[in-house]
């Protein structure tokens, strides 16, 4: 009886790179190829339920042409769903970038995939009342 081996995606070869944005984590893993993309196991499609969030995550492909030639794996953790689509469009430009650094990084700064928005939640202040911006009601006369 013949042993039959069958090549699954995670033992090609890809390109690891990290994307973050808030409290939102994407670890992506670039492969070339044509196959679907996923996100936590699942079509990046269904997981980016949105009307333009395809557009969104499609952006850094666009940009460098290869469109047809990578797709990627992302696990995301933390924050909402629009932060983890952000975080994965920056892993995902991280990732083309190492695949041929020449190339594309000029493309992609232009576009600002590249560009880390590291804006986050501003912290709880001490005597604010449990908010950080708010302040104590001073009396009128």
């Amino acid at each position: 009886m013949p042993i039959i081996t069958m090549k699954t995606k995670s033992t090609n070869k890809y390109t690891y790179s990290v994307g973050r944005r808030r409290s939102a984590i994407a670890k992506v893993k670039l492969f070339s190829g044509k196959q679907a993309s996923t996100v936590n196991q699942k079509p990046a499609n269904v997981y980016f339920k949105d009307k333009n969030t395809d557009v969104f995550y499609q952006k850094p492909f666009k940009v460098t042409d290869t469109v047809g030639k990578f797709y990627f794996e992302a696990s995301v953790t933390g924050g909402g769903k629009i932060s983890q689509l952000e975080a994965v469009v920056l892993g995902i430009s991280r990732s083309i970038q190492k695949s041929d650094p020449i190339q594309f990084t000029s493309l992609l700064r232009s576009a600002g995939l590249l560009t880390v928005d590291s804006r986050v939640r501003q912290r709880r202040m001490v005597g604010m009342g449990g908010k950080s911006r708010r302040k104590r009601q001073s009396p009128k006369r």
